[in-house]
């Protein structure tokens, strides 16, 4: 999300004017110069996110000899589902980048697929060398998933009409005392969360995975027969969330050398599967290249709107806006 603001600052200063505006247009054939301007952005942007993935994440851990880690049963697969939805996003960005610049269908179907590959394989090599994490084969897996849908979609179909999108809704975590298993230290769910998911609204958007939903939205306008009444711009989408983490595998962690047990009969971990309503942004088919370009952009974020949650404690729950 922080990385989204400049880049629209920056797209708002290329359309300021009648030539911005036709820069933001597909060029009907080859252009090298905006190939060429895609190539070296996509250089510039790999560079930094590899470096910056690296220092910020990996820098400050031991590392090892390559090795391979099993999280598959990691944070309900939450984290799994956000692998689906990165590699879907960073298959389709290159390919849009590429049609931009009057590359061929073909071509920058191809060209999404391996800078998606490239981006996340990066990540699980990294992940491979740290003695903290491992190699995984579920994550590779889930990469393959999001990029797959992405292509074949694009193959086939030529559009998008299942997106792969992602919603966050702040959670309030419990300040209720929790005690260590020696009745020594004292701590906080919120405190936990805090921990584990970071502060402010921009962080635990991204790494909250108690706030986080992962959606398939349906373009029913585009997957039902030509000419057909259902409004363009209204998706149904499926949905999948998990509740009460306060760890990887199970609700238990050290701190300060104290053992943390949450109660589960006050918090089971649990999951959610939601169906509900989308806004799907291109489908308002905005005249002006800007806002084209920006809805284009926005369209990886579900916006909340009237949902239904069934979850596996059996629960059924209605809400207004997920």
């Amino acid at each position: 999300m922080k990385k989204l603001i400049p880049i629209l600052i920056i797209l708002k200063l290329i359309a300021g004017n009648a030539n911005g505006q036709r820069f933001l247009v597909p060029a009907d054939t080859l252009n090298k110069a905006r190939v060429n301007t895609v190539l070296i952005t996509g250089g510039v942007i790999y560079t930094g996110f590899s470096t910056g993935f690296y220092y910020a994440w990996y820098k400050n851990y031991k590392q090892s000899r390559f090795h391979f880690f099993n999280d598959l049963q990691e944070w309900n697969q939450m984290d799994k589902a956000g692998h689906i939805h990165s590699a879907y996003f960073q298959g389709l960005i290159p390919y849009t980048a590429m049609r931009w610049a009057g590359v061929g269908e073909q071509k920058s179907i191809l060209a999404g697929i391996v800078t998606g590959s490239l981006f996340q394989t990066t990540l699980e090599l990294m992940d491979g060398f740290s003695s903290k994490w491992g190699f995984s084969l579920s994550d590779m897996a889930a990469n393959i998933t999001g990029t797959s849908i992405f292509a074949l979609q694009q193959h086939y179909w030529h559009q998008q009409r299942i997106v792969i999108k992602v919603s966050s809704l702040p959670v309030s975590y419990s300040h209720d005392p929790v005690y260590s298993t020696d009745g020594v230290a004292v701590t906080t769910l919120a405190r936990r969360a805090q921990n584990l998911y970071g502060n402010g609204f921009y962080e635990r958007f991204l790494k909250d995975y108690n706030a986080q939903v992962y959606w398939a939205s349906f373009d029913i306008n585009a997957l039902l027969y030509e000419g057909n009444k259902w409004p363009s711009w209204l998706n149904i989408a499926l949905g999948y969330g998990a509740k009460n983490m306060y760890g990887g595998f199970n609700n238990t962690w050290q701190d300060g050398g104290h053992t943390f047990i949450v109660d589960s009969n006050i918090y089971p971990r649990y999951r959610q599967f939601f169906i509900g309503f989308d806004l799907n942004l291109p489908g308002l088919k905005p005249q002006n290249p800007f806002l084209k370009t920006v809805f284009s952009a926005l369209n990886i974020f579900k916006i909340p709107a009237p949902a239904l949650e069934i979850n596996t404690r059996g629960e059924v729950f209605f809400h207004l806006l997920r």
